[in-house]
């Protein structure tokens, strides 16, 4: 299983840190299997970082083995959708990138990429271009989206990665993070919403 994840996907997140660039592509990055935290179990700060943040995304599961997918054939490739969480170590990210350097250990490193319980699409509404989702933290809304603000539709997505290496049974796609990403702190109580479903449910410590 490979976690596939969609950077700078929506577009008031790409002004609030400060990307001008709009790009012709989706900008693809990976997290290791290692980086899945899941059933509720709490994220723990790492040591390495004094500024983790939050990026609250939905993620969809892929259902069949698939490669070089034509975009009209993609909706066939997957069949649940929960919310997730992107954890981000902000700072080494800008560390990274103002050396030039791969930013695969600010996003890969264990424990983030928190799932919450996945629910078929049919549950869900139905279109993956018109799902909800929010998150609170200490029950006050933090971030909230909607899946058709994405710059690249999760089919064009799925279609593009594809190209490059081939969808397994089980790989999770991470599908971009909307504006309002924060840094989190211990103590603190997330909860994912898929409309009004509340599918993802743990703490910091």
């Amino acid at each position: 299983m490979k976690i596939i994840a969609v950077g700078m996907n929506y577009a008031r997140h790409n002004q609030e840190l400060g990307h001008a660039i709009v790009n012709k592509e989706p900008v693809i990055f990976m997290k290791p299997d290692s980086a899945i935290l899941k059933d509720g179990k709490p994220f723990f700060v790492p040591d390495f970082s004094e500024e983790v943040h939050y990026e609250t995304e939905v993620v969809v599961r892929i259902c069949r083995l698939g490669k070089n997918i034509a975009p009209r054939f993609a909706h066939r490739y997957y069949d649940a959708v929960t919310v997730g969480i992107d954890f981000t170590a902000r700072d080494l990210q800008r560390k990274f990138r103002e050396a030039g350097n791969p930013w695969e250990l600010c996003k890969g490193f264990d424990n983030s990429a928190a799932i919450g319980a996945f629910v078929p699409l049919e549950q869900a509404g139905g279109d993956v271009q018109n799902l909800d989702f929010r998150l609170t933290i200490d029950n006050k809304e933090v971030q909230h989206g909607n899946t058709s603000d994405m710059l690249f539709r999760v089919d064009d997505i799925i279609a593009y990665v594809s190209r490059f290496m081939t969808l397994k049974i089980g790989d999770l796609l991470f599908t971009g993070t909307p504006a309002g990403v924060g840094p989190v702190s211990i103590g603190q109580h997330l909860q994912g919403y898929l409309g009004e479903d509340k599918l993802l449910d743990f703490h910091i410590r």
